[in-house]
């Protein structure tokens, strides 16, 4: 008897342009250059993207969000909660992904069909200097979120499997900051 996959879309979140604030969007770029990505799971650079990614609340089983927090305490520690604790969170959602993810579950939570949503977070360094790239402290801190990301899939039942060539998160930072455009012949 074959057990049906739940259908998971990991959504990395955040701006790219205030630094630390895009540590989700890396995250997310850093999975699909690394890793065989398995078809029940869908990547999202959810960067910018705001309410058009209700759509993925809607139709995915589980929805992983990793992105930042406004929580007190040292840079680069990172939590994993549920959307009904980001919802509880009330007055302290401070950063404009917070207050916007918050209003998407709240809407969402009235519809018949919402999937599980899981948020894994790190308290960032800075997102204030508009800067491309991670602090120091964000940047030593990746492989650890990475780790934490891993885990969480693990638990869906979903084990990445390495792809032959490594590119690191440096590179993959530098790729988002400097895309490159094609020509149309």
């Amino acid at each position: 008897m074959r057990v049906e996959q739940r259908s998971i879309a990991l959504i990395g979140m955040g701006n790219i342009m205030f630094h630390d604030e895009g540590l989700g969007t890396y995250l997310a770029h850093y999975l699909e250059a690394n890793y065989e990505i398995p078809e029940n799971l869908t990547i999202v650079d959810g960067g910018l993207l705001g309410f058009s990614l209700m759509t993925y609340y809607q139709e995915y089983d589980k929805i992983i969000v990793v992105g930042t927090n406004s929580k007190e305490g040292e840079a680069g520690t990172i939590s994993r909660y549920s959307g009904e604790e980001m919802m509880a969170m009330g007055s302290t959602r401070q950063t404009a992904n917070e207050v916007e993810l918050t209003m998407m579950l709240e809407i969402c939570s009235f519809h018949e069909s919402m999937g599980e949503v899981e948020l894994i977070t790190m308290i960032p360094e800075d997102i204030v200097d508009v800067r491309n790239g991670l602090t120091d402290t964000i940047l030593k801190r990746m492989p650890d979120l990475l780790n934490e990301t891993l885990q969480v899939l693990a638990d869906e039942g979903v084990v990445l499997k390495p792809k032959m060539r490594a590119v690191s998160f440096a590179n993959v930072i530098k790729a988002c900051a400097n895309p490159v455009t094609q020509r149309m012949a």
